[in-house]
């Protein structure tokens, strides 16, 4: 990338703090630049921020390029944005327990009228549609109103002051973490869409990044789900409102069963069944 300071603040400030997700951006005082000039329109070092390999990095290494979306990516998985028939499609690197894990939760989520972002599998990875439609709307990652604070009845606290209409996607996402038992819901894991003109919060994002949860690090050893501190959460925040149990799902066997064969991967179909659905058990309804 040819970058004389290589530290977070001067790497964002070379593309102008531009993301594919939203439309602010940072310009110099007096400079002359319009939002056209900064955006993305290529992604010539993708390859190389998924797959690292000679090819892509001699590649890019001979480009005239600079301006790129990678440089705004985080999380600890190699991913890229490609630009696909005119819209960003994100690729994050998966073997196929993660691929598997990410594309179930998805479709369990959409056959449960949850607000889910859509997964397809890619070779060797994942990709997913970039939810904001090429910034015709604002991503804000709650952690702009939350920092590191994941708790869930602090976020609920928050919601309620802010945009209390996306409460109720709120409770479906951990309910979906619950029994999925997804431990990486951290506050640049979920986040607000806003208008781009009014800055008003249309929604909840759709749930995405679930790569760490169910089979991803292997099989759970315990399906019964004894002693599982994922669902004592949950129920606790329950409790301290009960009535938000009305948007907790309902879920059936037929519901996962059907997801399993429509992805048509080969898994351990009964370990998954009973992991999920012990876990739905013991959640208090």
């Amino acid at each position: 990338m040819r970058l004389k300071e290589r530290d977070d603040i001067s790497t964002v400030m070379s593309v102008n703090v531009v993301t594919i997700t939203d439309n602010y951006w940072v310009k110099p005082v007096e400079s002359h630049l319009t939002y056209n000039d900064v955006r993305f329109d290529n992604d010539y070092f993708s390859n190389l921020a998924l797959k690292g390999n000679y090819g892509s990095f001699n590649k890019a290494m001979n480009s005239k390029q600079s301006k790129t979306p990678e440089l705004t990516n985080t999380g600890s998985f190699e991913k890229c944005w490609k630009l696909k028939n005119g819209e960003w499609w994100m690729y994050k690197k998966a073997d196929h327990n993660r691929q598997f894990t990410e594309i179930f939760i998805s479709r369990l989520g959409l056959r449960l009228d949850m607000n889910m972002a859509v997964y397809e599998r890619g070779e060797k990875c994942v990709k997913t549609k970039d939810f904001t439609n090429n910034d015709k709307v604002n991503f804000e990652p709650a952690y702009s109103f939350m920092n590191d604070n994941e708790d869930y009845i602090d976020v609920y606290e928050g919601l309620k002051k802010i945009a209390p209409h996306t409460i109720p996607d709120y409770i479906k996402m951990i309910f979906m973490d619950t029994i999925m038992a997804n431990p990486d819901r951290h506050t640049f894991n979920f986040g607000f869409l806003r208008n781009i003109k009014t800055g008003s919060v249309i929604g909840l994002a759709p749930n995405f990044d679930n790569n760490m949860a169910l089979i991803a690090n292997g099989y759970p050893a315990n399906t019964q789900r004894k002693n599982d501190a994922f669902v004592r959460i949950f129920n606790e925040f329950m409790e301290y409102d009960t009535s938000l149990k009305k948007y907790i799902p309902v879920l059936t066997e037929n519901d996962v069963k059907d997801t399993i064969l429509d992805i048509n991967m080969k898994v351990r179909t009964n370990a998954i069944v009973e992991f999920v659905l012990n876990g739905y058990k013991q959640i208090d309804k």
